[in-house]
């Protein structure tokens, strides 16, 4: 079981977040991945023995401001396809191991650039995590309630924006190497990546469906048929059929067939009575309870599981989208190729 990305060898600059989450990727299918660590830092990676983020890597040690180091580390990249680092603009360059330099070794490398805001423009300099990058994208007005921003755990800017993004750039790079035989710098950054996730979003701002506040459109919780609700155990629910068959088939098995109060229409003046009296209902039963009566139609209905929760839910079980490796539950590589499955999962080796 080799991978999809057998045969590709990416060398990877430790850090912190989205570049490491990139490099998870392309190691969870195949790739070789070479994790450059600093004298001192931890064998396994940024959160002890087991870091996730870190898996199915090789760990070298070099002191990057030795000159004999990065001249070994220049020796590998003659034989790499990619390069990946998510150091602020011109770190690497007063290391040594600029673009201009990994290029003159090895032409077809391709060098990936992870930063927040990106390797130009008036704040590339600057200090900033997740929350800032999404914040200026855009997409961070689009969370929470109505009373304020809500930041969705790191997870549109360090790894959605950040890592995939990353992540496609890589290989879409080391495509195009192949078939020129010309390597390039891949500018990632997480501002550019949220706001692309943010595409959708934009097209119905653009075209009227959407009002740019929060809590008040049909995807942001807006919308009655569209939010969760709290069940008499204080856990929750999820609830979502957008297309009217399956909204049909959810008021049917609450009870509420022809009452005008729930028609799915964008009469917003409705959605706050509807609201109110599906917060009751829901309250009327226990999470498993309602789980008994929705979770096997379409009514677009799941349990809102916590992450102690969901490795155990029957599907996530047969489908195996988390796996325990190195006796920490995790998920599982993804996507799946079915002719080329993902090797096992390993802790980092040096």
């Amino acid at each position: 079981m080799a991978g999809a990305l057998d045969g590709i060898t990416v060398i990877e600059l430790a850090g912190i977040g989205p570049a490491p989450f990139a490099g998870m990727m392309l190691a969870d299918h195949g790739a070789r991945v070479i994790r450059i660590e600093r004298p001192g830092a931890s064998p396994f990676g940024d959160f002890g023995t087991r870091d996730v983020l870190n898996r199915n890597r090789e760990i070298l040690t070099f002191d990057l401001k030795q000159t004999d180091a990065v001249e070994q580390l220049l020796a590998l990249v003659e034989t790499a396809d990619a390069f990946i680092e998510g150091n602020r603009p011109g770190v690497i360059e007063r290391l040594g191991l600029g673009p201009d330099v990994l290029l003159a070794r090895n032409p077809r490398i391709v060098v990936g650039r992870m930063t927040g805001w990106g390797q130009d423009g008036p704040k590339a300099q600057r200090a900033g995590h997740d929350i800032n990058y999404i914040a200026l994208s855009g997409a961070l007005h689009t969370f929470g309630p109505a009373e304020r921003p809500m930041a969705p755990a790191n997870l549109i800017g360090d790894f959605g924006g950040g890592g995939m993004l990353l992540a496609f750039g890589m290989l879409a790079g080391i495509l195009s190497a192949r078939s020129t035989g010309k390597g390039q710098v891949v500018d990632a950054a997480m501002v550019d990546g949220a706001a692309l996730l943010s595409a959708m979003t934009y097209t119905m701002l653009g075209n009227g469906m959407w009002q740019d506040r929060r809590g008040v459109n049909v995807l942001d919780g807006g919308a009655p048929w569209y939010d969760t609700y709290e069940t008499a155990d204080g856990k929750f629910v999820a609830i979502g059929p957008l297309e009217p068959q399956f909204y049909a088939l959810l008021l049917d098995k609450l009870g509420l067939t022809g009452d005008p109060v729930f028609a799915q229409d964008l009469d917003r003046s409705t959605w706050p009575e509807a609201k109110a009296r599906l917060r009751e209902i829901f309250r009327a039963k226990t999470r498993d309870e309602w789980c008994a009566l929705l979770e096997d139609t379409d009514s677009c209905f799941a349990p809102v599981l916590s992450l102690a929760e969901a490795p155990n839910h029957p599907h996530n079980r047969e489908r195996g989208t988390f796996v325990e490796a190195d006796g920490l539950i995790q998920p599982a590589p993804a996507p799946r190729f079915l002719g080329t499955p993902a090797p096992p999962l390993r802790l980092s080796e040096r």
